[in-house]
């Protein structure tokens, strides 16, 4: 059986004692602390200190699980950088009409890293 990049990555995370599962744009992240990632953009400035508000899941010494959210759960971040990602390109096309354009897109997004990882009780 062959795991694919995915499977290995949960597989580590999951060995590590402290993680957690935090929803930022739309998006669910499996998080722990010293983790750089890239997320859809937030407010703030290079250096500056973000808490997520919406923890789903934590596993600290023993698993919780919220409802959808857990209220005393704390996950903390810092900014590292604003940044845009890839361009992609947008194509319209209407058959029968010579009506093409081609147009390009970059999403803007925030790289951040976890610095802490809590859940008071």
């Amino acid at each position: 059986m062959k795991l694919n990049n995915l499977s290995v990555k949960i597989a580590f995370m999951i060995s590590k004692d402290r993680y957690a599962v935090i929803k930022s744009g739309g998006k669910q992240y499996l998080v722990s602390e010293g983790q750089i990632l890239a997320i859809e953009k937030i407010a703030g400035k290079k250096g500056d200190k973000h808490a997520f508000k919406e923890i789903l899941l934590i596993k600290d010494k023993k698993l919780a699980l919220g409802t959808p959210c857990l209220k005393k759960a704390k996950v903390e971040a810092k900014v590292l950088a604003q940044f845009k990602d890839k361009k992609i390109r947008v194509a319209t096309y209407k058959a029968k009409s010579r009506y093409r354009r081609v147009k390009g897109h970059r999403q803007p997004k925030t790289r951040v890293e976890i610095t802490k990882i809590s859940l008071s009780a």
